[in-house]
């Protein structure tokens, strides 16, 4: 740290020091790198102790602050006796103060250290220069302007100024795409931009907002509809790039006039050829970044609508987003689709607004989309901070009297939703909660949502409304799929042969077919149920000589039959035959698993898939012959140990890239240390993979990534959220994404020279286009993730060739990952989707949600989570072509390349790999 305090006498190694130090603070991390290399040739560092007053309210000042470390108390008076201040917010790591040295104007308030606090101090006419430059950048961090608070507490309202997000000057990134598209179009249709006339009155140099869509559509396969290119161009419209000629906030694909800011001025000079070849250059990777941030700019663009205003298409895209915020979770679908319909968009860009005062009677709703707001109790400060899908305001909301639109909305949805719901009861206990649809059928009779119910109701229910002439019924899909979370195999079967023998032979036949075939070779796990189809296959071989009706359905069942009969055949065939067939694992399968003693000596067993601790021991002990009370014991490269319970399922599966298992006793526990082989390769392998072409590293990948899609089942997922059983399948797909992560991570920390670890990470981004090209989306994001790994992203001097990609919103999705939803409606199968985003949206759904509520099954969460399962059959409900890439000559060399990544798992010894590459001083 003592090279701050050097002022300008700094040597290039000071200003690394320094930079290296910058990297640590988050908020600092997303200034681009020729900002935060001026701060560290200007800035000086101060340390104050505890109680330190670095200024009072009302001074002059003569520099600006950021906070390195500790904290600051942020003290107001309302009069001019500095003791009369109260404390009103604390200012933590990464925020900043002091902006009114830009126009000289006293201090806002009076700032306290309230621990011992680490500061870099900018002084005025440096800041002044910095400011001018990056003053995006500067501004997000800036703490609140305390002097407005009384203002803005009897004055409070949205903002309502041109630029709906609050940027007074548009980024450096997106002025930069607004130019290359401008340019672009001037040189491939030059015609889209000139002077037009519109009812007597002349426009200057303006393009058409149908035309811009057009265009942008016919550019590049990113842009998946006009909907989506409205929303790139509104993102440009939202700061600045692009204008509206009358100044209105929204962009519409419709015979409307906008312009860019190029263009505003009448002396703008046409682009050189030069401009316009550098133009072509950044145009496709100008289009990839606006087409990620393009749908939050056209949700915001919905949102900022009236409620009159919104198209169907309008509130589907509302919905969408409500179905993954955490505030929404409890509320049925039903309310869900009325409440976009009525939700608004506020954007709050100043940091310090106040949005209502504590006492004040409840008018609003709040959910926070981005960003997070400070709980405020008058006498204690801040309480608490609400982030990014947390939501405040709706108790008062409810019991206030309403007087806003906004809670008659509210009150009137639950109103609505209410008088649509039937409760069916038996003894006075309701059994059945149905809700109305909006959607009437084809013949006209009102249909009925199961919103929640006992088990045995549901599927009475459905049973009786099953329509026997659709093959598929979504609701009837979401039961057969999810029925395992709440009525096992062993309550399903003996109520659907009850309904066979006693009601509806023929609505009973139809559901088993469908549960049986969602399910398939996963029955084998439950003999209950292989011995219901053998009994209702007896009974329906019987009835159909008798019932014609039921006929047709008897060789439906006679192949479900024979198929669990040739399922449990090859559970006796050995595991080369199962993996040449790529059949998934089950639970039954029998694997070779090494477990380890404390002197690194081992021994191999035969077990069951799911075999747990206690019989992994017991099949250990025998082959020891040792009559020692063991422990199971997973290790992991970095030496931590965890103890596996004899009740825990499945113990393989527990394993980590590099962990290992071991048995000892509880005397050797402490002395278990990792096997060498754990610590993972000591040098790279890029002198094997650089000579192999990214594309066939993609396409093997792409290969190896869909044989083991291919071995999850669907209903598989539901174990990783509800723990109800194993899923080896699943778990190896997992496996393989961390695995891939980790290969990215390992190289680049083990390729000691700068110019090849340059030359590497292009690989590696070359290789993720391939995989997003191949609809490889899971290895893409598995390679994105690895180059963010912190052991890769602090590694400026490489990074500096890459920062155009490595700042791509691919690599940083968005909060509802907007941009990739998007993308994946959008494309044909057969895609390998991004599965921990499918994994996260069910576990979402799983914890935000009860499974029972008043002892009914919660059937909207089921739902919802089976539309997430429906995903994966989307995904894989067209067969892979193999043929999507020539293979070269050395394929075999590339495919056992890809399928054996040595990796180091530990990423303190990956972290501390990265230092020696590019230090840390301090």
């Amino acid at each position: 740290f003592v090279p701050f305090s050097l002022g300008y006498h700094r040597s290039g190694e000071d200003v690394d020091i320094i930079l290296t130090r910058l990297r640590e603070v988050k908020a600092f991390q997303r200034f681009p790198p020729p900002l935060l290399l001026q701060i560290c040739a200007c800035a000086f560092y101060e340390c104050l102790e505890k109680g330190i007053t670095l200024f009072r309210q009302g001074d002059i000042g003569t520099s600006w602050y950021a906070v390195l470390s500790g904290s600051l108390d942020v003290k107001v008076s309302e009069t001019a006796n500095h003791q009369d201040a109260v404390t009103i917010c604390t200012l933590g790591i990464g925020t900043a103060f002091g902006e009114s040295i830009l126009d000289n104007t006293p201090r806002h308030a009076t700032i306290v250290s309230r621990e011992t606090s680490e500061l870099l101090r900018i002084e005025q006419r440096e800041f002044k220069t910095l400011w001018e430059k990056y003053r995006q950048s500067l501004a997000a961090l800036l703490a609140p302007p305390y002097g407005m608070h009384k203002w803005r507490h009897g004055n409070r309202k949205r903002h309502s100024g041109r630029c709906p997000c609050g940027l007074q000057i548009p980024s450096e990134k997106l002025q930069r795409a607004g130019k290359v598209l401008r340019n672009a179009i001037l040189s491939r249709a030059p015609h889209m931009i000139r002077d037009r006339k519109y009812h007597l009155k002349t426009y200057r140099q303006c393009c058409v907002g149908t035309e811009l869509v057009d265009w942008l559509v016919l550019q590049s396969a990113c842009v998946l509809t006009r909907s989506h290119a409205v929303g790139m161009w509104q993102a440009l419209l939202e700061e600045g790039v692009l204008n509206h000629v009358d100044q209105e906030l929204g962009f519409y694909d419709k015979y409307l006039f906008y312009r860019f800011l190029d263009d505003e001025e009448e002396d703008t000079p046409l682009p050189s050829e030069e401009e316009k070849r550098e133009s072509e250059e950044e145009l496709p990777e100008t289009i990839l970044f606006l087409a990620q941030i393009g749908p939050d700019a056209l949700l915001r663009m919905i949102l900022r609508k009236s409620p009159g205003q919104r198209t169907g298409d309008d509130l589907e895209i509302i919905y969408d987003e409500l179905l993954h915020i955490k505030a929404l979770a409890h509320l049925s679908n039903t309310v869900k689709r009325e409440l976009a319909s009525v939700v608004i968009f506020e954007s709050h860009a100043k940091a310090g607004t106040v949005l209502f005062n504590q006492g004040e009677e409840g008018t609003s709703w709040y959910i926070i989309l981005k960003g997070s707001v400070n709980v405020v109790i008058y006498g204690k400060g801040v309480v608490c901070t609400l982030h990014e899908g947390d939501d405040f305001g709706k108790l008062a909301l409810v019991t206030d009297s309403p007087r806003a639109a906004s809670i008659e909305d509210f009150n009137r949805i639950l109103r609505d939703v209410e008088a649509n719901t039937v409760r069916l009861k038996e003894h006075d206990h309701p059994v059945l909660v149905l809700e109305k649809s909006p959607r009437a059928s084809t013949l006209g009779n009102i249909k009925y949502t199961v919103i929640s119910g006992t088990p045995e109701k549901i599927l009475e229910h459905f049973l009786e409304t099953m329509r026997m002439d659709i093959h598929h019924n979504p609701a009837v899909d979401d039961f057969v799929l999810m029925h395992c979370v709440f009525m096992p195999n062993s309550q399903l079967c003996p109520l659907l042969l009850l309904e066979y023998a006693l009601n509806s032979k023929r609505r009973a036949l139809i559901m088993t077919l469908r549960w049986a075939n969602a399910h398939t070779y996963l029955l084998q796990e439950e003999p209950a149920a292989i011995f219901f189809l053998e009994e209702l296959y007896g009974s329906l071989s019987n009835d159909s000589r008798m019932l014609r009706a039921l006929k047709d359905l008897v060789p439906d069942l006679e192949k479900v039959v024979k198929l669990q009969y040739k399922t449990l055949i090859r559970q006796f065939s050995n595991g080369e035959e199962r993996l040449q067939k790529k059949q998934p694992i089950r639970n039954q399968d029998d694997i070779l698993l090494k477990v380890y003693c404390s002197d690194h000596t081992y021994t191999t067993i035969r077990i069951p898939v799911a075999a747990t601790g206690r019989e992994v021991i017991s099949a250990v002990t025998d082959k020891l012959g040792t009559t020692d009370e063991l422990l199971l014991v997973h290790l992991s490269s970095a030496g931590e140990k965890q103890i596996l319970k004899p009740n825990d399922v499945s113990v393989f599966s527990t394993l980590s890239i590099n962990g290992r298992l071991f048995a000892c006793p509880r005397e050797q526990l402490n002395s278990l240390t990792p096997l060498p082989d754990q610590e993972g390769p000591t040098a790279g392998s890029m002198s094997t993979f650089e000579l192999m072409s990214s594309k066939d590293l993609a396409y093997q990948m792409t290969m190896f990534d869909w044989e083991l899609f291919s071995c999850v089942h669907e209903v598989s997922c539901l174990p990783l959220i509800s723990h109800l059983s194993t899923c080896s399948s699943s778990y190896l797909f997992l496996r393989r994404f961390n695995q891939v992560q980790l290969w990215v991570v390992t190289e680049v920390c083990l390729c000691g020279q700068l110019s090849k670890r340059v030359q590497l990470l292009k690989k590696f981004i070359k290789i993720a286009a391939h995989c997003r090209e191949f609809k490889n989306l899971n290895s893409f994001f598995a390679i994105i993730m690895g180059m963010s790994n912190p052991a890769v992203s602090r590694l400026s001097q490489t990074w500096e060739v890459n920062f155009i990609f490595f700042n791509n919103p691919w690599t940083d999705p968005s909060r509802n990952h907007r941009s990739y939803r998007l993308t994946v409606t959008k494309l044909e199968p057969p895609i390998i989707p991004f599965v921990p985003l499918l994994l996260k949206d069910m576990t979402f759904t799983h914890e935000g949600n009860k499974t029972f509520i008043d002892n009914m099954v919660n059937f909207e969460k089921m739902r919802i989570i089976a539309n997430t399962i429906r995903q994966v059959r989307h995904c894989r409900s067209q067969p892979f072509n193999p043929d999507i890439c020539q293979p070269n000559k050395n394929q075999a060399e590339v495919r056992a390349y890809v399928r054996k990544l040595c990796v180091i798992d530990n990423q303190r010894a990956l972290t501390q790999l990265s230092y020696r590459l590019e230090p840390r001083r301090t």
